[in-house]
């Protein structure tokens, strides 16, 4: 096995050994040994091969009720500083190398593209127009609270500076005992605010530097390969939220929400900005400037100076002017700076007069980074998206139609509403009544449409129709925002979820892009979002998987033949379940055609601290979704053989019907769910501002993904992404296609990146482990089931190492593999006692069971690094 490297294995020595004297100062030596001796237990188990160890069972079985909440937490707070290790170490392995140009970078992606005959000018071009979207949603997948992250965040910088040599061990004891004596769970659930506020605290604390490192990192290399700069006012990543916009199923969620949120980050860039500015103002004490310069600010003997004293007083009138409105009082926007074109004017102004008079070399610097900040974030950090379901805005339409007397829209036909939707749009008359009461849900509806209208375009990002599935879906929402007085065509973009909704999706924007109307409102723009997580959970991943494929195969065909440009947004998770993995990879398996220099992308809950929550992770992260979108582009995979898209089908119907023979037709599968994982405790877990279900009174088929997922990975059976795949990947082989399967995982990157996927989720499964959980909570009669589950969650893992032809899992990938076989020792006990607590607060609850069962859940999720 493949040696942990020193420098981590030392980092990781010395914050455990932080940790274990902050446990005997607060506990004792006595409880460390305990501590100890489960660690060394699990370990030694582990080591044999059987992590179901009676030894360690019984010692863990023989913790009193007051003892199991701290051993919970000082596994799991290991966990969380093992993560915080590895974190620092990949970026300490990439300090020194930024500019080395290799075959994973960018530079070496510029230097391919030009050998495969693409021009300087051409890929340069296609740099300066890219237009990548992350958005940061609220999916409540973060379990640690945020002042916890805060800690966290210190201690990283603490080994940053040790590495430096600095002495910082007494500071590094301190940080870790604080978080030791801090309350790891929340108390109660975060508001959507608080949501929206941890979104822009990662902004401030981490990419606000990173981006201009980013871009300045893109420009040099794009200038080094084809002579040509990225300009200062052009980014091709930016960022949009859900957060405080995303009201599907969340009744916490509001228009005044929606308001407060949109304000907030106006608030916070005005802020951000001030401190740049201040910044800059104590650095620009030149007196030569251009004539331009000199006529804006007159004689005055530092103008840089000057004109950034007017910056300055513009922002703190935009601060002042968000105050005052999120206290309720109507105020003018004069001196506000609304439009990032009226921050960036002045600024681009000094950028012309230093260059001119032959400063560049301090243009270069903080300037120019401040202009990058306001090239990627705006005047308002993030656009927020809008998200509803398309059953809250066909509510409306309902009241609409009976208050006038003309029948039930839902109950029209899909021709007639769009006759309807289509005469309203085109009317000069309002629809909506004056002298009208419609019930709560609506007002709220509409009164969100009424916040959207007032809100400035340029702090928008697109309205999200979830669980759509016709045209009339995204004509309804066009009309409401037209009678609540918008005044610019919003982008509009229908969320196609379920397999049927895929496979419908190019019969429904094939409809609305022939209509002429429709298509002059969309401006040659259509935005689609295709669901991860909730066609997995309905089909299966492996259904799903393909079900998504072909139908961005599908909607790339359908725009370019009307001419409409097509921006798909992907809407993954963390985890395979839920469409997730490395996001690279995920972009180049996309089918030839759909990206096109366009691409948006959901990034949520832990994920974000994961990839953006450290400034120089941040910048890698960034670069690879760069890369990846441009040679998505330019230089894009082939298209699936007919053969290969023949045994896609086939594969995809068998492991459709084998995943829902046993989640949707096998009457045992629901009670074995909800006996053998923590799928109805876990609501109880503050993770975020939204219900774990739609419906209060639903059962599967209305949970939420991610709880779905979450449940599944805290036993390590992983059901939802390997399930059905089993029975298809072996019929696939019985019938004589080793060789076909294995042309089409050296040729074709998206099944190359399904079988990676599928291994990579292979090797985080345990059936021991699952085993022990069913042992301790289910019936007999339902165990039968359970049993089946993990005969075939083996199978799959010996089709997996046929396939790949490996001897073990994850051969190639010696850095994961190692990752997780360091983890196990001490995620074992958790999930032991995660069963025991289980068993324990099902029959006897009680508030110390409940609050030690959720570090359980939490430290499992640390040390399986996603979550849902």
């Amino acid at each position: 096995m493949t040696t942990l490297h020193e420098d981590l294995r030392d980092d990781v020595r010395m914050l455990g050994d932080c940790l274990g004297q902050t446990i005997v100062e607060h506990k004792g030596q006595l409880f460390l040994d305990k501590i100890e001796k489960i660690r060394a237990l699990s370990k030694a188990a582990r080591s044999s091969g059987k992590p179901v160890d009676d030894e360690l069972l019984k010692t863990l079985s023989e913790l009193g009720d007051d003892d199991l909440l701290p051993v919970a937490r000082a596994f799991t707070q290991f966990l969380n500083l093992s993560n915080i290790a590895e974190e620092h170490h990949r970026v300490r392995r990439r300090s020194g190398i930024m500019d080395v140009c290799t075959s994973d970078s960018f530079c070496g992606l510029l230097g391919r593209l030009q050998q495969q005959g693409l021009s300087k000018e051409q890929i340069a071009a296609a740099v300066r127009d890219m237009d990548v979207e992350l958005v940061l949603t609220a999916h409540p997948t973060e379990v640690n609270r945020r002042t916890l992250i805060q800690k966290f965040d210190a201690i990283t910088e603490c080994l940053q500076r040790i590495d430096r040599g600095e002495d910082l061990y007494h500071r590094l004891h301190e940080l870790i005992s604080q978080a030791w004596h801090t309350d790891a769970i929340r108390k109660q659930r975060p508001t959507p605010v608080d949501e929206a506020k941890w979104g822009f605290a990662v902004i401030e604390n981490s990419l606000w530097e990173a981006v201009p490192v980013f871009l300045r990192h893109i420009d040099k290399q794009l200038f080094d390969a084809t002579g040509e700069h990225l300009p200062l006012s052009s980014s091709p990543v930016r960022f949009a939220s859900w957060m405080g916009g995303d009201r599907d199923g969340n009744p916490n969620v509001t228009s005044v929400t929606t308001e407060k949120v949109l304000l907030l980050s106006r608030w916070m860039a005005a802020d951000l900005y001030i401190k740049d500015i201040d910044r800059l103002r104590s650095e620009l004490s030149m007196n030569e400037c251009s004539a331009e310069l000199r006529e804006r600010v007159g004689d005055h003997p530092e103008p840089y100076r000057e004109l950034l004293r007017t910056v300055c007083t513009h922002l703190t009138q935009t601060k002042r002017w968000t105050t005052e409105r999120l206290e309720g009082r109507p105020v003018e926007k004069e001196g506000v700076y609304i439009y990032p074109r009226q921050l960036l004017e002045p600024l681009l102004l000094i950028d012309a007069s230093l260059r001119s008079c032959h400063m560049s070399v301090i243009a270069d610097g903080l300037l120019s980074d401040t202009i990058r900040r306001v090239a990627c974030f705006g005047m308002t950090l993030v656009n927020l998206d809008i998200r509803q379901n398309s059953d809250r805005h066909a509510e409306v339409m309902d009241e609409l139609t009976g208050f006038y007397g003309i029948g039930c829209y839902s109950e029209w036909s899909e021709t007639n509403k769009q006759m309807f939707l289509l005469k309203e749009l085109q009317e000069k008359r309002p629809l909506l009544p004056r002298e009208w009461s419609p019930s709560e849900n609506v007002q709220e509806v509409l009164d969100t449409f009424s916040v959207v209208a007032r809100e400035e375009p340029n702090s928008l990002g697109s309205y999200v129709i979830s669980m759509a599935s016709q045209p009339s879906d995204v004509l309804a929402v066009i009309l409401l925002l037209k009678e609540s007085g918008i005044h610019h065509n919003m982008r509009v973009a229908p969320l196609f979820e379920t397999l049927d909704d895929l496979d419908n999706a190019e019969n429904c924007i094939r409809q609305l892009l022939a209509i002429p109307w429709y298509r002059d409102y969309t401006g040659g723009h259509q935005e689609v979002m295709i669901g991860y997580s909730d066609s997995s959970k309905d089909a299966g991943q492996l259904a799903a998987a393909w079900g998504q494929y072909r139908a961005q195969e599908a909607l790339t065909s359908v725009c370019q033949e009307y001419g409409v440009h097509l921006t798909l947004f992907h809407g993954r998770g963390g985890t395979v379940g839920r469409g997730g993995g490395p996001s690279h990879t995920a972009i180049l398996a996309q089918p030839p055609g759909s990206v096109a220099g366009s691409l948006r992308v959901t990034e949520q809950g832990e994920m974000i601290r994961f990839k953006f929550g450290v400034p120089e992770i941040a910048v890698r992260n960034l670069e690879l979704y760069t890369s990846a979108t441009l040679e998505a582009t330019l230089a894009p995979a082939p298209g699936p053989r007919p053969e290969w898209r023949q045994l896609m089908d086939e594969m995809s119907l068998a492991g459709l019907t084998a995943y829902r023979d046993v989640v949707r037709f096998d009457p045992q599968f629901v009670p074995y769910f909800r006996s053998a994982t923590p799928e109805q405790e876990l609501a109880k877990l503050p993770l975020g501002s939204r219900p774990a279900k739609r419906k209060a009174d639903g059962g599967v088929e209305s949970l939420r993904a991610i709880p779905w997922i979450f449940a599944w990975t805290q036993i390590r059976l992983m059901l939802p992404a390997w399930l059905g795949s089993d029975v298809a990947l072996q019929q696939t082989l019985d019938k004589g296609q080793f060789e076909l399967v294995q042309t089409m995982r050296r040729d074709w990157p998206f099944f190359r990146s399904y079988m990676d996927m599928l291994e990579m989720v292979m090797a985080k499964a345990d059936a021991n482990i699952a085993a022990y959980y069913e042992k301790r909570l289910v019936s007999e009669e339902l165990a039968v089931l359970g049993a089946d589950l993990r005969c075939r969650l083996a199978k799959t893992i010996e089709l997996v190492k046929k396939i790949k032809q490996q001897e073990t899992l994850l051969e190639h990938s010696p850095v994961i593999r190692q990752s997780i076989e360091v983890r196990n020792p001490y995620i074992d006990p958790l999930h032991f006692l995660q069963a025991e607590l289980l068993y324990r607060d099902r029959n006897h609850p009680d508030a110390r069971l409940e609050q030690a069962l959720m570090i359980t859940m939490a430290g499992i999720s640390a040390g399986m690094r996603n979550t849902g």
